[in-house]
Parts: structure tokens; C-alpha cells; sequence
């Protein structure tokens, strides 16, 4: 790891200028001992601290993401299961229902990241309230007899569901330094990826309900998973951990580590939000371009969690198989996303991860559009955006969060990335229009034009990093004597 290295090169240095003031080789074998005994303790230390956070941290927040995503996806199950006909919906009705959803969405999450940093807020209260209210209408989904009724709660659930993947992801953000933020960030999506497999599985087996208790199969999808939802959140109330600065699960002695080593990372935070200049934060180039990468990436994740059992119905499978035959290509997306992330980190590197997996998931767009045949193409094709997608999605979070200094700067930046980037969502839910089944060329010709564009979007940032890195480098060559630079302004940007 990163900090690991550093203290290994300054141990080194310590223990050559204790050898070059100290002639008798005993002394100097002492000191070596000595020295590197405290090395190997810092970092064993540094790797027990990392790997208790982990375990305290990512599972409870991971599982939070998972939840979101089995109330946010189980329509597109409900929909193959019989939803529309149901509830006599129209034939744009499905789209509306998701659309509708994201408006409250997209304009409460940043407000609902504001409230929770505030000190008299406790991040487990506000996120495990919002749980807990998302349950119960999602219950009500299943027991909903209008179109109407439908809609009403699906804008109700944008509202309550707003704050829980953008808190989440700005607790996680609050905890690791920047060579770990990606990886830890690939773990968060993988439990919401897991969601989808869970909700196709699950939607499999509660289709098997029908006309159990007088309610269709479709209904048992949405009363059983808002079940599923009220009774986590128990488990979000007792196990989400405060911020950093605030918490009390850990030891004095590791919780003044962790904010030492955090300060060694990302600098010391000296302005409180009253004092923070928000007019750079608002204007700041790095939150608008990777904000507008994960919007493209959202473009096929959005398709995929609304779409992907439709499109392979309509591949020739029955509805029941194609639920399952969703899982296989969420996997795929998990393990792309675990293995680049965990590289990234390793080499400290984004871009070189971000570029091939765009041009993976172009690949699988162009196979959708042109309609390869045979069906295996086609489905092999999902596969292709699945990886490309859920590559890129983690590696924009955490190489923002990573080029972010302040709370107020990670909390805004975290709330416009995942807030504005899920508008993609409204364009997702609607360019795949019912009446131009199966072919899709809009919504096909949408997903292949939108991810395209991110090359040009992460050429320009990569060039605006390098330009900005310069600056600083200049800067600090102009310095005089003693002085330095602010690091919560003057800093560096990571690639």
C-alpha cells in the first residue's frame, strides 16, 4: 500500500543516516533491527487498522446498496411477471413508472448529503429512517390497484431511497485514503450489482406464489422484497458507523491513526462548512466531467437494471428463465469491477482501467444495434456492457473522491456525481419505447452514442489533470524558503 511504502523509504533513510554516524558494525546491526522491527509494526498496524474498518464499514453500507437496488429494479422483474396488465397500464406506462422515480431522486441528494454532515445529525438515524419508509412503499407497490397509485409511490420512493447510495458512499469516502477508495467503492457496487442477481432469483421463486393469498405473482415481488427492506432497516439503526472524527466503535488509540494517516493523505481540514468556499466547490471542472462520465456509464447500468430481463425475453426465453438468466451477467459485471479496482489501487491508476472498459462495452452496444445473430450473440453482448460498465462506474466514485479535499467538497462532489449521474436513468427508462420491441434502435443507438462519448470526456479530463498538476508544480517551484502551499487548495490531482 501506499502509506506502507512511504514509511518503509523513510525507515531507509533513518537507518542509513544512523550507519553513517556510527562506525561499529554491532551498533549499526542494532539500529537496522531496530528500525525495521518498527517498520514491520507500523505496517502490520496500518493493515489490522484497514482490515477493521473494512469489516465494519463496507458490509453494512454494501448491503444498504443491495437493498436500494432490489426496491429500485424489482419493476423490471414485476413487469415481465404481469405488472402492466395488471393495473391496465398504458403503452408508455412502464417508462413513466420509471421515470418518475428519479425525479425526487436526482433533486434530494444533495440536500439529504448536507443534512447529514451536520454535527447534530447521526448518520444512522437519518439513513436507517429513509429505510424503513422506502420498505413500507415498496410494500405498497404490491398492493396498489391503480396505474395512479403506482406512480404516486414510485415518486414517494425517489424521495426516501435519495440519500441512502450517496450517504453511503460519502461515509466510505470519509474512510480510506485515495489509493484504497476505488476498490472499496468496487465492494459497495457489488453488493448493489448482487441485488440484481438476488431480485431475479428471488422474483423467480415468488412468481411460484401466484394467486397465493388472492394476490398475483407480481404483487408477491414487491410486498416480499419491502418486507425484506423494513426488517434492515433494523440493522442499518444499530450497525452504520458515524464519520471518522465523530465515531465511537473504535479504540482512542485507532481512531487517532486513522485521522493521523487520513491527514497524511488528503491533508488537514482546517475550514468548517461555514468558512468553505463554495463557489470553487460548485465550479469546480473535476466533480462536472466525472459526473458526466458515470451519467454514460448510468446509461447502461440503467438499461441493464430496467431492461435486461425484457430484452432477453424477447431473445426467445420464457419470462421465469429469463429472470434467472439475468444473474450470469450481473456476475460478470462483479468480478470485472473487483479486479480492475483492486489493479487500479495496486498501480495507482485509473485511466488505464477506464478506457478499455468503455471500449468493451461500445462493443456490446454495436452487437445490440446491428442485431448479430444468432440470440447467443446478442446475449453474449450484455455480458460485454455489463463489464465495461460496472468497470468504469466505481473508478469514476473513487477517482473523484480522490482528487476531493474537505467534507463539504466530498459531500457536494459524491451528491452531484451520484444525484446528476443517475438522470441517465430518465433517459434510460425512456429510450426503450414498447412499440419498437425487439429491435430497440433508439435505445440501442442512445447506449452505443453516449458511451462513445465518454473516450472524448476522459481525454479532456486527463488533459485538465495534467495542466492543473503542472501549475502546481510551478508554484511550488516559486516558493520561497519555509513556505508552503495550502493542501486544501494547492494540491496535486491523482490519475
Amino acid at each position: 500500500m501506499k502509506d506502507t511504502t512511504e514509511t518503509v523509504v523513510v525507515a531507509s533513510g533513518a537507518i542509513e543516516e544512523k550507519v553513517a554516524s556510527n562506525n561499529p558494525a554491532s551498533s549499526t546491526d542494532d539500529t537496522f533491527n531496530e528500525l525495521h522491527d518498527d517498520t514491520l509494526l507500523n505496517a502490520r498496524e496500518d493493515r489490522r487498522l484497514t482490515t477493521k474498518i473494512d469489516f465494519k464499514v463496507i458490509p453494512i453500507l454494501g448491503l444498504l446498496y443491495l437493498i436500494c437496488f432490489l426496491d429500485r429494479t424489482n419493476i423490471a422483474n414485476a413487469k415481465i411477471a404481469g405488472l402492466e396488465k395488471g393495473l391496465n397500464m398504458p403503452s408508455t406506462g412502464y417508462n413513466t413508472a420509471l421515470w418518475i422515480f428519479y425525479i425526487p431522486f436526482v433533486l434530494a441528494e444533495i440536500p439529504s448529503n448536507m443534512i447529514m454532515i451536520m454535527p447534530q445529525i447521526k448518520p444512522n438515524i437519518w439513513l436507517g429512517c429513509q429505510t424503513f419508509i422506502l420498505g413500507v412503499l415498496g410494500m405498497c407497490l404490491g398492493l396498489t390497484h391503480s396505474y395512479k397509485g403506482l406512480l404516486a409511490l414510485r415518486f414517494l420512493m425517489g424521495i426516501f431511497e435519495t440519500g441512502l447510495p450517496a450517504g453511503a458512499g460519502l461515509l466510505i469516502a470519509s474512510y480510506y485514503r485515495k489509493s484504497e477508495l476505488s476498490y472499496r467503492f468496487a465492494l459497495f457496487f457489488a453488493f448493489g450489482e448482487s441485488g440484481s442477481c438476488f431480485s431475479g432469483l428471488l422474483a423467480y421463486a415468488l412468481e411460484g406464489l401466484q394467486g397465493s393469498a388472492g394476490l398475483a405473482g407480481w404483487r408477491w415481488i414487491f410486498v416480499v422484497e419491502g418486507l425484506i427492506t423494513i426488517v434492515f432497516s433494523i440493522f442499518v439503526f444499530i450497525f452504520v458507523p458515524n464519520f471518522p472524527a465523530r465515531d465511537t466503535w473504535l479504540s482512542e488509540k485507532d481512531k487517532t491513526n486513522l485521522l493521523k494517516r487520513l491527514e497524511a493523505d488528503k491533508g488537514i481540514e482546517s475550514k468548517d462548512n461555514s468558512q468553505v468556499s463554495w463557489k470553487a466547490i460548485v465550479f469546480d471542472y473535476k466533480i462536472w466531467l466525472m459526473t458526466l462520465l458515470f451519467f454514460c456509464a448510468d446509461i447502461s447500468a440503467g438499461s441493464l437494471s430496467s431492461f435486461n430481463p425484457t430484452i432477453l425475453s424477447q431473445l426467445g426465453w420464457q419470462a421465469r428463465k429469463a429472470q434467472v438468466m439475468t444473474i450470469p451477467v450481473w456476475i460478470v459485471g462483479i468480478c470485472g469491477a473487483l479486479s480492475a479496482t483492486y489493479l487500479s489501487g495496486k498501480f495507482g491508476i485509473r485511466w488505464l482501467f477506464v478506457l478499455p472498459a468503455i471500449a468493451i462495452s461500445v462493443t456490446g452496444w454495436s452487437i445490440h444495434l446491428r442485431q448479430v445473430q444468432p440470440a447467443s450473440v446478442r446475449y453474449f453482448a450484455q455480458f460485454l456492457i455489463s463489464f465495461g460498465t460496472f468497470v468504469q462506474m466505481p473508478l469514476y466514485i473513487g477517482w473523484l473522491t480522490a482528487n476531493l479535499r474537505g467534507q463539504a467538497s466530498q459531500s457536494f462532489g459524491t451528491a452531484i456525481q451520484l444525484g446528476i449521474g443517475n438522470c441517465a436513468n430518465f433517459v434510460s427508462s425512456n429510450i426503450f419505447i414498447t412499440t419498437q420491441a425487439p429491435k430497440y434502435p433508439v435505445g440501442f443507438g442512445v447506449g452505443l452514442g453516449l458511451t462513445s462519448f465518454s473516450f472524448f470526456v476522459t481525454f479532456v479530463l486527463l488533459l485538465t489533470i495534467y495542466i492543473h498538476n503542472n501549475k502546481i508544480d510551478a508554484k511550488k517551484a516559486a516558493l520561497a524558503p519555509g513556505e508552503e502551499l495550502d493542501d486544501q487548495v494547492d494540491y496535486k490531482y491523482v490519475f
